[in-house]
């Protein structure tokens, strides 16, 4: 892998980590409304870097291009509503490894058997090193690690919280978190597929159709907003709330989200997917340091040790 692609992986997976915890900062609220408000949010702040760029480079689409397009809004939409179901139920440490795990092992595996991708002995190491490294995090907490999180939970809630009713703090108690923990990881794990599914469909997307990244980056967004707006419309008190309690979380999303992501359709435009996929999975470190930092999440000790292995893996595939 080339210097420029981890460069940008990199930076995209910091962007990454911070929308996602604007996510579980805003997940008590609902999934439906608070994607839509990001979705919404997202297409405005973007269109004039998009109306730009568009009168600038004047992209050749083909009818196959805007199918793409608006087939990457269909599946970004499971994904989203996935991902904040998820964080609803979970830890942001506990949902968003196994989701970038999941994603990440499918989608490496289906550019080996179905795109022809054929990445070398070190590079398959490193891939299996990051996956491993990402399975350890997502082992549920010890009881002195979740106790911790759940002295840490009311703290936490308020300071996420732009508003008085903002949060309303889920039950804590071992019988209650054992069933929630399992819900959240059946999330994360519909999360990964759709992340996987996504990934493969828009390296398609960049490559052999030569959709421009920034504009197969900013597609779902629009798409998006369209797909959640009746449900947002009928939840209009709802949206409203989410609007007035959240707002931060919203406009940090709406812009780290596609920044994000676009920055990964560049380096997927020019390097293999059985590389990208894995290595933007550094993100995870981010997400365990900021859920721990700023949610109160424990077990740090082990899942900074697997982050360790993470990183070695991005290693392993940028020599390989």
């Amino acid at each position: 892998m080339s210097p420029t692609a981890i460069a940008l992986i990199l930076v995209a997976a910091v962007a990454h980590a911070s929308w996602n915890l604007f996510s579980k900062q805003a997940s008590v609220t609902g999934a439906v409304s608070f994607i839509w408000l990001v979705s919404v949010a997202a297409t405005a702040l973007y269109a004039p870097v998009i109306a730009i760029a568009v009168l600038v480079a004047r992209p050749h689409l083909t009818t196959l291009s805007w199918v793409f397009m608006a087939g990457t809004g269909v599946l970004q939409a499971g994904y989203f509503l996935f991902l904040q179901s998820g964080y609803r139920l979970g830890d942001l440490s506990l949902v968003y490894p196994i989701g970038r795990g999941t994603g990440a092992l499918l989608a490496a595996l289906a550019g080996i058997v179905v795109l022809g991708e054929r990445p070398g002995a070190v590079a398959v190491a490193g891939i299996a090193c990051i996956v491993a490294g990402i399975a350890v995090i997502g082992l549920p907490a010890r009881a002195a690690g979740a106790s911790r999180t759940a002295r840490h939970a009311p703290s936490a809630a308020r300071s996420s919280a732009v508003g008085p009713s903002a949060v309303r703090p889920s039950a804590v108690g071992p019988s209650a978190a054992r069933p929630s923990a399992a819900r959240a990881t059946a999330f994360a794990l519909l999360t990964g597929t759709f992340i996987a599914s996504y990934t493969l469909w828009d390296k398609y997307a960049v490559g052999p159709l030569r959709t421009p990244p920034l504009l197969q980056g900013y597609a779902a967004f629009p798409v998006m907003a369209l797909v959640f707006a009746p449900q947002a419309r009928r939840a209009a008190d709802r949206t409203a709330r989410v609007w007035s309690d959240y707002r931060r979380q919203v406009l940090g999303a709406a812009l780290l989200a596609p920044f994000a992501y676009v920055l990964v359709l560049i380096a997927l435009s020019f390097t293999a997917v059985a590389a990208v996929a894995p290595a933007r999975e550094v993100s995870v470190l981010f997400g365990v340091l900021l859920g721990r930092r700023l949610l109160g999440e424990g077990d740090l000790a082990r899942r900074l040790a697997a982050a360790a292995a993470i990183v070695a893996g991005i290693v392993a595939i940028a020599i390989g």
